[in-house]
């Protein structure tokens, strides 16, 4: 297929005035998008990331664009999402740093061939997995976190020896033209590439056929790539949002409760698939809870949080509007519940008596809110957990150990944190994905090497136990099925030594 024709020197001058300008960027075209793809293709097949010294000096160019465009990325999530200056460096920026740095301190490790158990036949033999490169694959990043959801992702593909495709969120317009110009002039221009795409035009891309999709969004998004893949058998990690339920037992230290959940769900005003969607709260604390809620709120915001230089804004109308409606038709606001539809602004919120036929509880909620349920006991709080969809997070707050064992045991969901809320998230140690309607697969250090590797399962065999394989051969007799049979009773015992086939 041929190229697609540069673009005139006009149109180059009005992507440029756009840019400066802070006006929506040029769109890639579905025949770019081709010829993009073929591009990476093509260097891929050419061995051009296999190298270990080649990846490791993607990786830290990474880094290199990081620390040489902090201002670029801050001014940018300022503009997207009001992001305090704070949030953006610790959240966005040292998160993918810390993850290409640990890929790069443990790459020679993970690119290193692993030996596995031998059994008698193979004893003289090479029994190994190795992690090889899946090819060209295609990460979807959102708007909640776009630096940290395009480019932790693209850590793995990169350590992983792929070459990648990256979209970063329409929604956060002015992320993805950083992203869409620095990338570039930092990483390999035939294997990496930003396109610029809709949510409505990323099914069809995903239809281009990649050797793996990566895709963070909502589940209706989420469903939507899903099938586009299953249609070429490409192999999806589906990072989806949900419902994540945080109880706050009668035995807990309230003041730190408060602090760590108020934190979690208003840091970039609301706008996180990881925060706690909504509380579970003994009833014996829930007046101490919502008025420490209330004196949190004033700490952290003062007064009027509309003033406040360390909260956000949603990210576009669309947003607003759904969670002002949720808002609107929910419980009954005890704290905040103001909006400014010309800012893009909702104050940070908390509802109490709210139902379970609320609307706020069936729907995925990207705004400054928190619901307030009242439970009797943990039973009740289990009960209510698992009558829902599987979570992306469980939170639990109590200084009862057997009260957060009994959480973390007795309900499924992605990830489990006690005492504190969206950190499990954060560690490059710890995987980080979906089960259930929340997703599927994972991410973060090694996890997201494996994600984007094929662990190749290698025998290499020698010739020397000829003498007790040819059992195996026809023409089949019970003499030798009666000796097969007895070396398997040997290997039960054995654990696998005294296989022979």
């Amino acid at each position: 297929m041929s190229s697609p024709p540069s673009p005139s020197p006009t149109r180059w001058f009005k992507a440029l005035r756009r840019t400066r300008l802070g006006e929506p960027c040029l769109r890639t075209y579905p025949l770019e998008c081709v010829d993009l793809l073929r591009r990476a293709r093509i260097a891929f097949q050419a061995g051009r990331t296999l190298k270990e010294d080649f990846r490791l000096a993607q990786l830290e160019a990474v880094v290199r664009m990081l620390e040489e465009h902090e201002c670029d990325f801050v001014d940018a999530l300022g503009r997207d999402l009001h992001k305090p200056r704070f949030e953006t460096v610790v959240f966005e920026l040292i998160m993918v740093k810390n993850e290409a740095l640990h890929a790069i301190s443990n790459l020679k490790k993970w690119m290193e061939p692993q030996s596995v158990e031998k059994n008698l036949s193979t004893s003289l033999d090479e029994c190994l997995v190795i992690s090889e490169p899946l090819g060209v694959v295609f990460i979807m990043g959102t708007w909640c976190s776009p630096v940290q959801m395009c480019l932790v992702p693209l850590v793995g593909a990169i350590a992983a020896g792929n070459c990648a495709l990256i979209s970063p969120s329409e929604y956060a317009v002015h992320t993805a033209e950083v992203l869409h110009r620095l990338i570039p002039f930092y990483l390999d221009n035939e294997c990496f590439h930003v396109i610029l795409a809709g949510i409505s035009d990323l099914p069809e891309i995903v239809e281009l056929k990649f050797d793996h999709v990566f895709f963070t969004g909502n589940r209706e998004d989420g469903s939507r790539i899903a099938v586009a893949a299953a249609r070429t058998l490409t192999p999806v990690t589906l990072i989806l949002g949900g419902k994540n339920p945080c109880y706050v037992d009668q035995h807990c230290d309230i003041a730190t409760t408060v602090q760590r959940i108020a934190w979690a769900r208003f840091h970039n005003a609301g706008q996180s698939i990881m925060a706690p969607s909504y509380i579970l709260c003994h009833t014996d604390v829930k007046a101490r809870l919502v008025q420490a809620l209330k004196c949190c709120l004033m700490q952290f915001y003062g007064p009027d949080p509309r003033e406040s230089r360390s909260f956000g804004r949603m990210v576009n109308l669309e947003i607003f509007n759904r969670t002002r409606e949720l808002l609107w038709r929910s419980g009954k606001v005890v704290v905040g519940g103001q909006v400014m539809e010309a800012e893009k602004y909702i104050a940070p919120t908390v509802l109490t008596e709210v139902a379970e036929s609320d609307p706020i509880m069936h729907q995925e909620v990207f705004g400054p809110v928190l619901p307030i349920l009242a439970v009797n006991d943990v039973d009740e709080a289990i009960a209510f957990i698992n009558k829902q969809e599987k979570p992306l997070c469980v939170y639990a707050y109590s200084t009862d150990n057997k009260v957060i064992s009994r959480l973390r045991s007795e309900t499924s969901s992605g990830s489990f944190c006690s005492n504190d809320c969206i950190f499990q998230s954060l560690m490059v140690a710890l995987p980080f994905g979906g089960v259930g309607a929340c997703g599927m697969g994972s991410f973060h250090g090694r996890y997201s090497f494996d994600t984007f590797s094929h662990r190749k399962a290698c025998l290499l065999r020698g010739t020397w136990f000829e003498c007790v394989t040819y059992l195996r051969y026809p023409p089949y007799e019970d003499r030798n099925l009666s000796l097969m049979t007895w070396a398997c009773t040997l290997s039960q015992k054995s654990q696998g030594w005294c296989q022979i086939m």
